[in-house]
């Protein structure tokens, strides 16, 4: 049964928040002063779908994707720009005011770029033999088959044609496959998950769809299938041969701005420690003026640094350690010769590492994250054990969505 509803401001995650029965309701695709047709969610008492707008508000406006609001990728394209901006650095000077952490909130960056340089699509053959490739619907295990996506890096056009072309001898009736895609300097870097063991015959027809589609390389659950060229990405200076299914910042402009910050935090720097340093985008360009000591649990990212530092000219030295970061952080004592900490880590965060850094003697310590949930718990660790936060930039590469990432300087 359809209701009606009066939205009183978006939410953290997008939607639209009206404050009901003591409680609040929340209708993705609403925005703030608007009254909204809404109707249940069946087991989501306190979620609505958006049936209609019966009184828009004035930021509305349209949104430029055709599949939005079916596809789950984006949560926001109906938000006039200034404000949905302010809305996304406010998320953030919330989370600190809520957590008392005091300090100066600057304006937010937006790092789209020419957009996201890294998909994973979905493919299933579903009843009638019907192939679907796409993206899984808001909120729902379904898939949105899409022939096109207007915030894909221009270095991903044809990725989409290539996934159907993929998918379609790996994948069986009813078994779902995800392919994940990404952007390199060389062409396309395809890893599929959730295939069967390959036989001589279906390598062969991925060979032709990879000379078809310009693939640089198409692995299997990280496993090499067939390589035409090195997927390589410019960090710096350095060219970085990317390992199978290795992470990156979504956007290259979102990798260049967080490297730009934390290097303008680093200016002082002689020795630095880079922990959760990936394949290397603080490492590679902070090496230009200081020492470098890397640490990250993934193997094949740290071998990927190591490989690119050594062939670079004009770096200083850089040390990498493949090093399980939640089970062995680096202790006060292993820290001792640093002047400076970089510290990168997934959206869990970094509570065992930040809990030794508090207790260490290292004079600056820079944190960037992608979760301002962890980030408030691990800069409150930090605080007590004595350092002083100096001011957060709050960053935009996921734009239209609730992500939000952020780079903060800690003082002794």
């Amino acid at each position: 049964m359809a209701e009606r509803l009066t939205i009183d401001h978006v939410g953290h995650f997008g939607d639209g928040v009206a404050l009901a029965g003591g409680g609040s309701v929340y209708v993705p695709y609403a925005l703030g002063g608007e009254t909204v047709e809404v109707a249940p969610v069946p087991g989501h008492p306190d979620r609505r779908r958006l049936l209609r707008v019966e009184q828009a508000s004035p930021e509305r406006v349209t949104p430029f994707c055709p599949h939005f609001g079916i596809c789950g990728g984006c949560a926001i394209q109906h938000w006039e720009t200034e404000r949905y901006r302010a809305w996304k650095r406010d998320l953030v000077v919330g989370m600190l005011a809520q957590a008392k952490l005091a300090c100066e909130v600057h304006p937010l960056i937006d790092a789209h770029g020419r957009g996201r340089r890294r998909i994973t699509l979905h493919a299933r053959r579903g009843t009638h033999e019907v192939l679907k490739v796409g993206f899984s619907a808001a909120n729902s295990h379904d898939i949105i088959p899409v022939d096109r996506c207007p915030i894909l890096d221009p270095g991903l056009a044809g990725a989409l044609d290539a996934a159907w072309a993929i998918a379609e001898p790996l994948i069986p009736t009813g078994k779902p496959l995800d392919i994940q895609i990404t952007a390199t300097d060389s062409g396309l870097d395809v890893d599929v998950r959730g295939s069967g063991p390959l036989s001589a015959r279906t390598i062969a027809t991925l060979s032709r769809v990879a000379e078809a589609h310009h693939l640089a390389r198409l692995t299997r659950h990280g496993e090499l299938v067939l390589m035409r060229v090195p997927p390589t990405i410019t960090v710096g200076t350095a060219q970085v041969i990317l390992p199978p299914g290795s992470f990156l910042q979504p956007t290259v402009a979102g990798e260049e701005t967080l490297a730009k910050l934390v290097s303008g935090h680093c200016q002082r720097a002689r020795n630095i420690a880079d922990l959760f340093c990936g394949v290397g985008p603080f490492a590679l360009r902070l090496a230009a003026t200081s020492r470098i000591s890397a640490f990250d649990g993934d193997a094949g990212a740290v071998a990927a640094l190591q490989k690119a530092a050594t062939s670079t000219p004009g770096l200083k030295p850089v040390k990498v350690e493949t090093r399980d970061l939640f089970r062995r952080p680096l202790m006060p004592q292993e820290l001792r010769d640093y002047d400076t900490a970089v510290f990168d880590p997934p959206r869990q965060g970094a509570q065992a590492q930040a809990t030794q850094l508090a207790a260490s003697k290292i004079p600056t310590v820079i944190a960037v994250s992608c979760n301002v949930t962890t980030f408030v718990r691990d800069a409150r660790i930090l605080i007590d054990g004595g350092y002083e936060i100096k001011g957060v930039t709050p960053v935009d590469q996921f734009r239209h969505t609730p992500h939000v990432e952020l780079v903060a300087r800690f003082v002794r």
